[in-house]
């Protein structure tokens, strides 16, 4: 089942709960986060993306996942 924008960013929410989180998309499927949090400061991009993929739980694991693209801006507040 897709995934609607506000349960995105209620996922990101409880990881990064001082974050700027604006998420986009319509179809529930191929969606857009930007996230920028002070807990990013250090981290490469890679590292920022992982822990934003750790936050929503599966939700993206595999094939049978329910959300299949997310295309992420990540970083620390400036």
């Amino acid at each position: 089942m897709p995934m609607q924008a506000h349960e995105i960013e209620t996922l990101l929410r409880e990881t990064f709960p001082n974050a700027k989180i604006e998420v986009g998309g319509s179809d529930g499927v191929h969606m857009s986060a930007m996230v920028i949090d002070e807990s990013f400061r250090g981290m490469n991009r890679v590292q920022q993306q992982r822990a934003v993929y750790a936050a929503l739980k599966g939700r993206m694991d595999g094939p049978d996942g329910e959300l299949h693209a997310l295309a992420l801006t990540t970083r620390a507040p400036d």
